[in-house]
């Protein structure tokens, strides 16, 4: 059942903020993701025309009615058009943005084909990001349904990871994972589950969840998030079947004190090149450095990957209301491999993680008490 008293999403200010920040001009949305943080309209086909004097989501028969109920239910005050063809759908786009000064349109999300097809009946310019930088901060409502998608995957995974010397195999773990998620509330995963075992397998850091069964000695990598109402969580922890080798508790010790490191950089005017750093630099002072083969974080909302990105050398700049993944990891052929990953929300003080599940030891934890 969803928290108590969850706060309400933002919707209603949005489509302000928007217009502030397109100076008279007209802008055609494209984006699912940018659709939905300004409207709560979830369907799978939409277009959003804003400007100073219109404000009209475009899509299809089939979503007419549930588009007019999630505008009553977020106080969304837009026209809603919806005609029954493709092409009469691209007409209405076309037809929304007539007597605009100026119109704009989300180069990065449509195809070449799509721009040069609205291009040549709209003077259309690139739009720089407007919708996406204001999607970084997070609202309390948002951040509310990060925290309850992130303790969903906190208890699914604090239910299986016991069960890891049973005999399973990765697919049977993922499996339990995301039928466990949707049990606690969850609409589903956030993204195709991970879960890289052994050698081969966990020395791959988004390696393709398959069949291969779970034995003794193995590192096991599971990188699990949940979905609750478009919002995603992200997670990962790493453990050890049976007694850890000295080396397999040598180099999960350095991912999570470079974790921790991580964690304790997290604040507003941080870089994404600092935050890499923070992380990069522990494993860089062992003589590790060049197993860590990805960047150390991402943001996530809508999307499970947005900005900001952490990596080397990043210079955007971290601020209150983003949440941010901080996720070192270690991978060699033949040995297996450790992340730790947490959701992190950026608050006035610092950092503040939304994912819980203990990570202190790479020993398979005990079966939580009822």
């Amino acid at each position: 059942m969803p928290p108590e008293n969850m706060p309400a999403i933002g919707y209603s200010g949005r489509p302000g903020e928007v217009r502030e920040r397109l100076d008279g001009a007209t802008l055609v949305v494209s984006n699912p993701s940018n659709i939905r943080w300004l409207t709560g309209f979830g369907g799978s086909l939409g277009w959003v025309v804003i400007g100073p004097d219109v404000f009209t989501l475009v899509t299809d028969g089939r979503y007419r009615d549930r588009a007019e109920g999630e505008f009553a239910e977020h106080g969304i005050d837009a026209d809603v058009v919806a005609p029954r063809t493709r092409a009469e759908v691209r007409d209405a786009v076309v037809l929304a943005t007539m007597g605009a000064s100026a119109v704009r349109a989300e180069a990065d999300h449509l195809t070449h084909s799509a721009w040069s097809d609205l291009a040549g009946d709209l003077p259309l310019e690139p739009d720089g990001a407007t919708i996406a930088t204001l999607r970084r901060i997070k609202d309390a409502g948002e951040v509310a349904r990060m925290t309850w998608a992130a303790e969903i995957a906190d208890a699914a995974l604090a239910e299986i990871a016991p069960r890891l010397g049973d005999g399973l195999t990765e697919a049977d773990v993922r499996d339990e994972l995301e039928h466990r998620m949707r049990r606690l509330g969850a609409d589903g995963p956030s993204y195709a589950t991970i879960v890289g075992t052994g050698p081969a397998n966990a020395a791959r850091p988004h390696h393709e969840t398959g069949r291969r069964r779970i034995v003794e000695g193995d590192t096991v990598i599971i990188d699990v998030g949940a979905l609750v109402d478009g919002y995603h969580s992200d997670m990962t922890r790493s453990f050890v079947v049976g007694a850890p080798s000295a080396e397999q508790q040598e180099w999960y010790e350095l991912v999570r004190i470079a974790q921790s490191a991580g964690l304790a950089a997290v604040a507003p005017g941080v870089t994404t090149g600092q935050l890499d750093a923070a992380c990069r630099d522990v494993l860089r002072q062992a003589g590790v450095a060049d197993f860590f083969v990805h960047g150390t974080g991402h943001g996530v909302g809508l999307d499970i990957h947005e900005d900001p990105f952490a990596a080397a050398g990043g210079t955007m700049v971290l601020l209150e209301g983003d949440v941010v993944t901080v996720e070192p990891g270690l991978y060699r052929d033949g040995f297996g491999g450790f992340r730790i990953e947490d959701l992190v929300a950026v608050t006035a003080s610092g950092g503040r993680p939304l994912t819980h599940l203990p990570k202190d030891s790479p020993c398979l934890p005990s079966p939580p008490t009822t």
